[in-house]
């Protein structure tokens, strides 16, 4: 493969062509590993940079239809879209169903949108191991603006908040009370609070939820990246496309600022550290599926099935072998 075309090719735009480099980094073979440093490499040189948006809720909250909703709002408005959706994978036989492009059947015919769903593998925090160089290939390809959605998570599963510069968190009417709001987690990294299904006869549980929320939140400590006010708990209505328009109001109000106070490129900076610690983490552990470490971890491994250790003793032996 000739990487340094694939990259001239992502950077003018070509969608083929940002959907086999994205297929070329979520390659765990070693040859496509080299090759997709190479073409992240050559995408950054671009200097693009886009408005990244994660966007995390659990199963069933309505993060596709709010995602389709949304996403054609912005390309009305002449923004180019780049939906990042991974998809849980199952435990047994390894599959993904990825049907997320499926459910955003309207978003899909946009020419200014671009939609790849992608499997979690075994990767935990709610998206893909790869979702970060995608995007990175997505700001290459000049979109203005990337959606990471997330399989569906809980409490503790916060790993998209590390690659987005807004991180949405989508709940369900009647979804909890104010201590649900104060608990640790989840709640504590997201920027803006969006209660979805504000319709019908849901409408009324959407807004005592909303106002459930929005106290909660004033109990949470301040955090430097945050103007007055934020984070903020919002009610939309991705089916009738109401609130969406406010919402994306609030989202530019607060990446506006952070630009101007500098807390933007310092974000990113952390989270470029962050995901060089977690590569050198990667390796680390990979290192222990490969021979001899491989070979003396399933020797260690039967003493203490056997009983003749405890897993204390065989891993500080492990460790010991290896020089930690």
């Amino acid at each position: 493969m000739d990487v340094t075309a694939l990259a001239q090719s992502v950077t003018h735009g070509d969608r083929r062509a940002l959907a086999r480099a994205i297929t070329l980094v979520e390659s765990a073979r070693e040859d496509h590993r080299t090759q997709a440093r190479t073409l992240v490499a050559e995408g950054a040189k671009v200097g693009r940079q886009a408005l990244r948006i994660g966007l995390s809720g659990t199963p069933g909250v309505g993060k596709s239809t709010f995602i389709e909703a949304f996403g054609c709002l912005l390309t009305a408005q002449g923004l180019r879209v780049a939906v990042l959706a991974v998809d849980p994978s199952s435990a047994r036989s390894g599959g993904s169903i990825l049907g997320d492009k499926t459910r955003m059947e309207r978003l899909s015919r946009e020419p200014l949108a671009f939609i790849r769903p992608s499997p979690s593998q075994t990767h935990l925090g709610g998206v893909a191991r790869r979702t970060r160089e995608a995007v990175a290939l997505c700001e290459a390809a000049g979109f203005d603006v990337v959606l990471i959605e997330t399989v569906g998570v809980g409490q503790s599963e916060t790993m998209v908040a590390e690659m987005c510069d807004l991180f949405l968190l989508l709940l369900a009417p009647a979804g909890g009370d104010e201590l649900q709001g104060v608990k640790r987690g989840i709640m504590e990294m997201a920027d803006l609070i969006l209660v979805n299904k504000a319709d019908g006869d849901l409408k009324p549980a959407a807004l005592r939820t909303q106002a459930d929320y929005a106290g909660a939140l004033r109990l949470l400590r301040r955090r430097p990246q945050d103007p007055d006010g934020f984070p903020k708990a919002l009610t939309v209505s991705a089916l009738e496309l109401q609130g969406l328009q406010a919402a994306w109001a609030e989202m530019q109000v607060l990446a506006d600022w952070r630009r101007a106070q500098g807390h933007w490129a310092s974000r990113r900076a952390d989270q470029a550290r962050h995901w060089f610690e977690e590569e050198v983490r990667h390796g680390l552990l990979a290192s222990l599926t490969r021979d001899p470490v491989k070979g003396l971890m399933q020797r260690l491994g039967a003493e203490v099935g056997q009983g003749a250790r405890t897993p204390d003793d065989a891993a500080a032996e492990l460790l010991t072998l290896l020089g930690r």
